[in-house]
């Protein structure tokens, strides 16, 4: 997909600045498993998601995992580009989940867009408070909601996403996604199964019950 077609604001760019763009980009092709990035001494550039998905997710120095958000096709994703931004530095891992097809733009190209274009300056602390919000929002469901209403929505959202009731995944997996260990995620999974709302397989989660599911995610 054209670079044009992808960035959100194209047509707010001067014919110069729409230029500079396309010079410091390039495309890139990784498969599902290709670390893209590991926190904000690791600055790889603006990512545009032309297809495929890739995973934010936050590292602790134990090596637990937690996913703060996903890009889909057409995302954007500016905290790998987070050098380029005067006294934004975060932590955030970012991987491929599926074979995604990218573009990357060069932090430096990309911060004199924003020191150059007003439009990409409002667009970029636009995208990055919505990132904020999604962060405090999901440290909120982490302090205050219970961790089997989290796994029946995560449940229900990975459904959604994959489009079917049938998901292949790991329980250490999911411990990555929620942050929690692979032993309470089994617990928990045990639980919905005695209470017929899953069926476990290896490597695989069914939902057998959506609609119970959905009442206690948001109970």
């Amino acid at each position: 997909m054209d670079l044009a077609e992808l960035f959100p604001i194209w047509d707010k760019l001067t014919p110069e600045q729409q230029q500079r763009l396309v010079r410091g980009a390039s495309q890139r092709h990784v498969a599902a498993g290709t670390a893209l990035g590991h926190g904000s001494a690791d600055c790889t550039g603006l990512l545009i998601v032309a297809s495929g998905q890739l995973r934010a997710y936050i590292l602790s120095d134990e090596g637990r995992q937690i996913t703060i958000y996903r890009l889909l096709e057409r995302d954007v994703c500016l905290l790998s580009a987070s050098c380029a931004m005067r006294g934004m530095q975060f932590d955030v891992a970012i991987d491929a989940e599926k074979d995604s097809d990218l573009w990357v733009v060069a932090p430096s190209a990309y911060k004199i867009l924003m020191e150059e274009s007003a439009a990409v300056a409002n667009y970029t602390n636009e995208v990055m408070a919505g990132r904020f919000s999604d962060v405090m929002w999901l440290m909120e469901q982490i302090m205050w909601r219970s961790f089997d209403k989290r796994l029946a929505a995560f449940l229900l959202d990975e459904a959604a996403l994959d489009e079917t009731t049938r998901l292949k995944t790991t329980h250490e997996a999911i411990g990555n996604h929620l942050g929690t260990a692979r032993e309470v995620v089994t617990r928990m999974l045990r639980y919905f199964q005695d209470e017929g709302m899953v069926k476990l397989s290896r490597g695989v989660i069914e939902l057998t019950d959506p609609a119970r599911l959905r009442m206690l995610a948001s109970s």
